[in-house]
């Protein structure tokens, strides 16, 4: 079972991200609350910093089976794990 954690934040905007912020909540924006727009904000920087990740890890596998057969090495877990630890 995961536990939720709670964190209240204060943040402080002047001028124009103020005013773009204001631009975005309430009757004529697109969230209700500054609140929302925040979570939405942070939830859209996670899923980019995991796709930027995900596009990291598809490159090195395709560098890496793009790589010629007597490339590779034969290696036992053991070995990687050591190999990784240094």
């Amino acid at each position: 079972m995961s536990r939720t954690t709670t964190t209240t934040m204060t943040v402080r905007l002047s001028g124009a991200l103020s005013d773009f912020v204001a631009a975005n909540v309430g009757e004529h924006g697109a969230y209700e609350n500054v609140s929302e727009y925040m979570r939405d904000l942070i939830r859209r920087d996670k899923e980019r910093q995991e796709k930027e990740a995900f596009e990291r890890l598809k490159a090195e596998l395709t560098h890496a089976y793009a790589a010629p057969e007597s490339s590779y090495q034969r290696l036992t877990a053991a070995e990687v794990i050591a190999r990784n630890q240094t």
